[in-house]
């Protein structure tokens, strides 16, 4: 990496490993909290539908802000502003007050300000590295992320909800502070033209520039089908996610105290998978690489809804963590190539609406599944679904296309895809 390039990246790299750590102290804290309140699987779910909904509100404006504005001010002013909203309502459960709509709504608005966030951020490392350098430093990102965010975050946010539940969220407020402070390091990252320079002022409405950013990125028929497959996992895997504390707790008989084990485990998968993408893909092909992060997961959902014994249950998730994290990579740096960077947060804003946009649908069905058929019928039910939806969503991504799509223009066509 360029000695220039590194202290930005670092900067990056710290304030990304900050609200991801908040993100995982929430991830347990926030369902064990709902788990306290009621156990109604809808009720529960309704708290993913809660945090991924702004995906389907506000994430083509969220694109259309990140190549509009300062990208290092959307970063600091979206996780000052979650730190403000969570430590809220960290003051009103040490006050005693209890509802699930409160945590509906701290959740909610948090996920409109990771709309924004992640956009941003998801754009950034073009600007700070060189092509050749994208695939290791997202492969940084995506450890770390997954080392803080489902490997020390869970566990930390469980052990803090067991003392206080205002304590884990005191704390998660604190690291999204601290992401805000961090992106302050960055370089002023100001939009640019299709030739790299600042951009002028702009004549377009933010409807226009959405509509443009949508465009290339449906044009592009690799980037859209990869799309529609991490759509597919997303929405299987938001079916089952939210249900999961009540799986562990329940039938696995396992103490909530615990329960981050269960996050824990499959954050190991997608660490290892992270560190070691840039050796594995290359040997199996990115297209193969697709294939295993639909079906690997549907055996892991199998397995969860079958099972019993919790050390197959953790391997399991760990081995879906895994193939997952691979193609998280291969997703990531084919989208980063393939966008110029005039566009990439309209570009990124598009296929996030498509792949979290479902989130929401898919906890909502997952609960009322849950609801009416117990919560092992989710887990079956989503291993047969993702696995059936593998087929012809993976079937035409290959290798080849996607080596040949990171120089070939976003909104462009091609005979052979």
């Amino acid at each position: 990496m360029p000695v220039a390039a590194v202290r930005p990246f670092t900067a990056l790299w710290a304030s990304q490993a900050s609200s991801n750590l908040a993100d995982g102290l929430l991830q347990a804290a926030a369902p064990l909290l709902v788990a306290t309140l009621t156990r109604d699987p809808l009720v529960v779910a309704g708290m993913t539908v809660a945090q991924f909904l702004p995906w389907l509100l506000a994430t083509l404006p969220a694109g259309a802000l990140a190549d509009r504005v300062d990208r290092r001010r959307i970063l600091v002013a979206g996780n000052l502003l979650r730190a403000a909203g969570f430590a809220l309502l960290a003051l009103a459960l040490a006050g005693g007050w209890r509802h699930v709509g409160l945590l509906y709504a701290a959740v909610f608005l948090a996920g409109c300000a990771e709309t924004m966030v992640d956009n941003a951020a998801l754009a950034i490392p073009p600007r700070l590295l060189p092509r050749a350098e994208l695939e290791r430093a997202n492969g940084r990102l995506f450890a770390t992320q997954s080392l803080v965010h489902t490997f020390v975050g869970p566990p930390a946010g469980a052990a803090l909800f067991a003392l206080a539940a205002s304590a884990a969220f005191f704390t998660g407020a604190a690291a999204f502070a601290l992401a805000g402070l961090a992106a302050l390091l960055l370089p002023v990252l100001r939009p640019v033209g299709e030739k790299d320079e600042p951009a002028g002022p702009r004549w377009t409405t933010v409807t226009q520039d959405i509509r443009t950013g949508w465009t290339h990125f449906w044009r592009h028929d690799l980037l859209r089908r990869v799309a529609f497959i991490s759509a597919a996992i997303n929405f299987f895997g938001a079916a089952t996610g939210g249900l999961l504390v009540l799986l562990i707790t329940g039938p696995y008989a396992v103490a909530m105290s615990h329960y981050g084990l269960f996050i824990a485990v499959p954050a190991a998968g997608a660490i290892a998978g992270s560190l070691l993408a840039e050796r594995v893909v290359p040997r199996i092909g990115g297209g193969p690489t697709t294939w295993l992060a639909a079906l690997v997961p549907a055996a892991g959902y199998a397995v969860l809804g079958l099972g019993h014994g919790t050390p197959l249950a953790l391997a399991a998730m760990f081995g879906a963590a895994f193939a997952g994290s691979l193609n998280q990579i291969v997703v990531s740096t084919l989208r980063q190539a393939a966008a110029p960077d005039a566009l990439l947060g309209r570009v990124t804003a598009a296929y996030r609406l498509i792949v979290l946009g479902v989130v929401p649908l898919g906890a909502l069905g997952g609960g009322l599944l849950g609801r009416h058929l117990g919560v092992r019928a989710v887990f079956l039910a989503a291993a047969a679904g993702l696995a059936l939806a593998a087929v012809p969503l993976a079937s035409r991504v290959t290798t080849r296309r996607l080596r040949d799509a990171e120089t070939f223009p976003v909104g462009a066509s091609r005979s052979d895809e």
